[in-house]
């Protein structure tokens, strides 16, 4: 009797679906959590830089638990004219920013820089009240927050806690095979605080270390041992520069 051996299909994953090469050039034209691609079990994450006075970065990626690529990243910057109408004019853009993000893109965790000790005492109370923002838009979503130094942050992406921010830029872009170098250097933060996030969560659940937050679980396989972009092999990740002012 002759026994056929069906092969398994296995299904492979493109990051460059059809619905994904088209580049997104405003908040309008950013993919929707309904035609997003299927998460197929990945663990996302939003990462935030927060600012007192200048743009505020954000980046959302996602990790199999040997890929990691970037969804979408940029930077929000009101303008200085609507500042002065309104004294709240940032925190109020800011959680309207991180809100539609959320509700679009569904992350299972939140990772945001910490305030820097060494800032004076009137830039560090405005840094702490963009970054109260942060945690309340999270809080209202049900989302984890987790909270990480600058020094961490460079310390865990480009394995040196002085690198500066074109070390951080570049050490970014490899790591999520990105074409081009993310910018501004506010989005390239807020993409290396979702990348320090992914690490510290894989490494915790290698090891079998608490949690600090009972949210979602991170594939197992490592995502993180690329120091430079692959040669030879083009990537076209979708690339969104998002700048908004009002």
């Amino acid at each position: 009797m002759a026994v056929f051996l069906l092969a398994r299909e296995i299904e492979t994953k493109l990051w460059q679906g059809q619905g994904e090469r088209r580049r997104l050039k405003s908040m309008k034209a950013a993919i929707p959590a309904a035609s997003s691609p299927a998460r197929n079990g990945c663990f996302r994450v939003l990462g935030v830089d927060p600012a007192s006075a200048g743009p505020t970065g954000y980046g959302i990626i996602e990790s199999d638990g040997r890929h990691c690529r970037m969804l979408q990243y940029g930077a929000l910057k009101v303008a200085p004219k609507r500042q002065k109408e309104c004294l709240g004019a940032v925190l109020q853009d800011v959680h309207a920013l991180l809100c539609r993000l959320m509700d679009e893109f569904s992350p299972d965790a939140l990772a945001v820089e910490s305030v820097f000790t060494a800032l004076n005492m009137r830039t560090a109370l405005r840094l702490a009240e963009v970054r109260g923002v942060v945690l309340l838009a999270a809080a209202q979503r049900g989302i984890a927050v987790h909270s990480y130094s600058p020094r961490e942050v460079k310390a865990s992406v480009a394995g040196y806690g002085q690198a500066d921010k074109k070390q951080m830029q570049l050490m970014v872009r490899a790591l999520l095979e990105m074409n081009e170098t993310p910018e501004p250097s506010d989005a390239a933060d807020a993409l290396a605080v979702a990348l320090c996030h992914l690490q510290a969560e894989q490494a915790r659940q290698r090891f079998g270390l608490p949690g600090k937050s009972a949210g979602a679980k991170l594939p197992s396989r490592s995502f993180a041992a690329k120091a430079a972009v692959r040669r030879g092999s083009a990537t076209q990740n979708i690339l969104t520069r998002i700048v908004i002012s009002r």
